[in-house]
């Protein structure tokens, strides 16, 4: 995750050591790298290396030139193995201290070479094998009826040898396991039981906070961990909440108590105080607010009453009073009224911001298609025949011209035009009428056949005979 983030390179930190943190799971800040040794001094010769999940063992470096990051070949009891240099320097006397080691210790081991691409393919093919192998043990110990979990399988770096850890509540007598797993792999096998947080830290995951695991990142010692610690801190007992990756409870939950326990000491000793008023009233605590440090208040008697708040001094001066026998005045202050929100303006020209703007497109195009149908349906109110030029000269009605000097209005087609030296007279005009209604209703009667539309949307289209259909 460092390395992708930018805090080293693929071929090791260069600087020295890496500024995310997270190239390694129990990585080491060098804050001394940038520091300058001083003169005729020697670099300390003991090197911190790590391997994989959160193992980590230390060898002595004989004048190679290595870096932080740098993979390594390291000298074991029976073989050698690949790992990675994790800290060099003056920091590895004090992780020295932490695992109880001395810098002239018999027990620390040689670095043999720096790792080259045979070592590294070699490590990458153990690597492959390491998930199909932790199968097939799981296999033989389910048939074996075995009472353990295998978590993790790491293989040497010659493959000489190969470690199984797992977890299990009880002593388990795997002697069996250990022949089949040594005739099927050829290797040998050593199986390490570990805990549940140490499982956890070894595979690694991400936290309910959205941060990898505190013990696959930094924390080495496990501390026993109490309900009492979310209880200090006014935390809801819910097992699920409480518990981490490893089915314990978190071991966060620790982290602030200390703080919490030192609040705590200003506030009364009993969590049920019972503060009496004058008027016959009383009022239980019900609740506490220890970063705010105040206190909450109920009445007694009232179902449904205003809670009464006061401070940690406040609470302490009333309890005190009525031990002495002292009712003191309530004194409640007025209720403090919210100010309205003043909601401004907003112009939604676009409609984006409506829930229903899709629905009112669907609204729209319905009323479009309603209206389309209606305009393709014939009239049923003429009184002949289904000709719309008929209907539409039936329902228009000119208004009349009273302009004394405008030319008459012709409506019949054969009509012959008319003198413009001669005026026409209202008995002339009254016999152009009759006669263009009399070639109207003419024309009506040789359209008798209804005409109907060609829309697919006319439900009163005939069912007509197909062409291929023969006629008797």
């Amino acid at each position: 995750m460092g390395c992708s983030s930018g805090g080293c390179s693929t071929g090791g930190c260069s600087s020295g050591g890496c500024s995310t943190g997270g190239c390694n799971k129990l990585n080491t800040y060098d804050w001394l790298s940038d520091l300058v040794m001083p003169p005729h001094t020697k670099p300390f010769d003991v090197v911190e290396v790590s391997f994989k999940g959160t193992r980590k063992e230390y060898f002595r470096n004989n004048n190679l030139d290595i870096t932080n990051g740098d993979f390594v070949i390291v000298e074991l009891e029976n073989g050698y193995d690949f790992g990675k240099v994790n800290l060099k320097g003056e920091l590895v006397k004090l992780q020295l201290k932490k695992v109880g080691l001395t810098p002239e210790s018999t027990h620390i081991r040689k670095i043999i070479r720096r790792a080259n691409d045979t070592d590294i393919a070699k490590h990458k093919e153990n690597k492959e094998l390491e998930i199909p192998t932790m199968f097939k043990a799981r296999t033989h110990a389910l048939e074996l009826g075995l009472n353990m979990k295998l978590s993790d399988v790491e293989y040497q770096g010659d493959k000489r040898k190969a470690i199984f850890y797992y977890t299990a509540e009880d002593r388990v007598d795997f002697r069996e396991l250990i022949k089949k797993l040594a005739d099927e792999f050829k290797v040998r096998v050593e199986m390490k039981q570990i805990g549940y947080r140490q499982e956890a830290g070894r595979l690694g995951a991400i936290g309910s906070c959205g941060r990898e695991l505190c013990c696959s990142t930094w924390l080495t010692d496990f501390k026993m961990v109490h309900i009492n610690a979310a209880r200090y801190q006014n935390l809801s007992i819910n097992q699920l909440k409480l518990s981490g990756q490893c089915g314990k409870l978190k071991c966060c939950l620790n982290f602030e108590l200390d703080v919490y326990q030192e609040s705590l000491k200003d506030f009364p000793e009993k969590d049920n105080n019972i503060i009496e008023f004058a008027g016959d009233l009383r009022y239980k605590q019900v609740k506490i607010d220890i970063l705010k440090r105040m206190l909450f208040f109920a009445p007694m008697g009232e179902a449904n009453g205003d809670w009464l708040e006061l401070s940690v001094e406040k609470a302490k001066e009333y309890i005190s009073q009525n031990r002495d026998g002292i009712k003191p005045e309530l004194v409640i202050k007025p209720k403090v009224e919210l100010k309205k929100v003043i909601e401004l303006d907003f112009k939604n020209d676009m409609g984006m911001d409506s829930l229903t703007r899709l629905d009112d497109n669907k609204k729209r195009n319905n009323n479009n298609k309603n209206n389309r149908n209606k305009n393709n349906k014939p009239n049923t109110n003429a009184v002949q025949g289904n000709n719309p030029n008929q209907n539409r000269q039936a329902q228009v009605t000119r208004p009349v011209n009273t302009n004394p000097n405008a030319k008459p209005v012709n409506n019949n087609p054969n009509a012959r035009p008319a003198n413009p030296n001669q005026m026409p007279s209202q008995a002339n005009v009254n016999a152009n009428e009759n006669k263009s209604l009399e070639n109207n209703i003419v024309n009506t009667n040789q359209n008798n056949k209804p005409k109907f539309n060609k829309n697919r949307n006319n439900r009163n289209k005939p069912n007509l005979p197909k062409p291929d259909d023969k006629k008797e």
